[in-house]
């Protein structure tokens, strides 16, 4: 029989997905966030894999600072000196593809690829726990990895709770999270929510809450099943025509722009979700350090001196941090 999720909080984790820089970050670097007052930030320690190399690799010496083992912990103690909590939310990045269809052919390779990933996440578990961190996700969007090896994420889950004592979580992709087999594991279900909600160059903020009212009611009903709240690990839109549908399909041209649709995408999801006492909040994708005028900046996620970022102030204002 279905379990009923209780009411969990009215409160909500108002956070953003740090860039993690290339420069040595300091706290004046944090003051930023003030400007759409986020109470958390995810800090990404990225690794790197090849398709079909069972390896992964980390804290290499051509990694961008902030990404490596040291950048890492430095930012750490910067946010919470500055007053914010953290999730450590490591990212294994694929060159030429998608992390997700990362795949091996013998198990041999896949046990290989196993003890290269444990170290991998360990390491940062272990940061984790001595820094005090609130939050770990214990890996993003491995699609084939988690349904071809769930043995594997149940023992790793086992190992990060004898090193970490935190709230832990993993992040799904937005079209594969009913098939994680081990939410019952973990502390929240972590979605990446990119979900393409309606296929057109704009919209109207009413209209995307319309487009999301189905995904909503299915979101509700698996957080039901399984008596977990949800989080959205990634949530964003690029400032461009057609961002809130196959994102991954759109025109990073300036003659796309659209901000509007940014910041009335932004608007329709917390309107959607964020009074939803089973959403337990999420992490905007995504926020610069630093100088964030970038190749394509205007065009991007990064809702930084946009339209979108008034909104994200208005709402993150509205909420106090579910996690005490």
């Amino acid at each position: 029989m279905k379990q009923s999720l209780p009411e969990i909080s009215t409160t909500k984790i108002n956070g953003v997905s740090l860039v993690n820089p290339h420069f040595e970050a300091d706290s004046s670097h944090f003051k930023s966030l003030q400007k759409v007052n986020a109470q958390w930030v995810a800090i990404i320690p990225y690794a790197f894999s090849r398709q079909n190399d069972p390896q992964v690799y980390f804290n290499n010496d051509k990694q961008w600072w902030g990404e490596r083992e040291e950048g890492c912990e430095k930012l750490i103690q910067l946010a919470h000196i500055s007053g914010l909590k953290v999730m450590i939310k490591p990212h294994v990045w694929m060159h030429g593809s998608w992390i997700g269809d990362f795949d091996l052919k013998s198990e041999e390779d896949w046990l290989t690829w196993e003890k290269a990933y444990q170290k991998y996440i360990l390491t940062f578990a272990r940061q984790a726990e001595a820094l005090n961190v609130e939050m770990f996700c214990i890996g993003t969007e491995l699609k084939i990895a988690t349904t071809k090896r769930p043995e594997f994420w149940v023992s790793l889950i086992q190992q990060i709770r004898e090193v970490y004592s935190g709230k832990v979580t993993y992040a799904a992709n937005w079209d594969n999270y009913q098939n994680i087999s081990f939410w019952d594991q973990l502390d929240m279900i972590g979605i990446d929510a990119y979900f393409p909600i309606l296929q057109q160059k704009s919209a109207t903020t009413n209209e995307l809450i319309t487009a999301w009212t189905p995904v909503k009611g299915k979101l509700r009903a698996f957080s039901e099943k399984v008596s977990k709240p949800i989080l959205f690990t990634e949530y964003g839109y690029q400032s461009v025509n057609g961002a809130t549908g196959n994102h991954w399909e759109v025109a990073m041209k300036p003659d796309q722009k659209n901000e509007t649709l940014q910041a009335n995408a932004y608007e329709a999801l917390y309107k959607t979700f964020w009074q939803e006492p089973w959403m337990a909040g999420g992490f905007l994708w995504k926020w610069h350090l630093g100088d964030h005028k970038g190749r394509n900046a205007e065009l991007s996620f990064t809702p930084q001196d946009k339209a979108a970022e008034k909104v994200v102030f208005r709402w993150y204002s509205q909420k106090q941090s579910l996690l005490r």
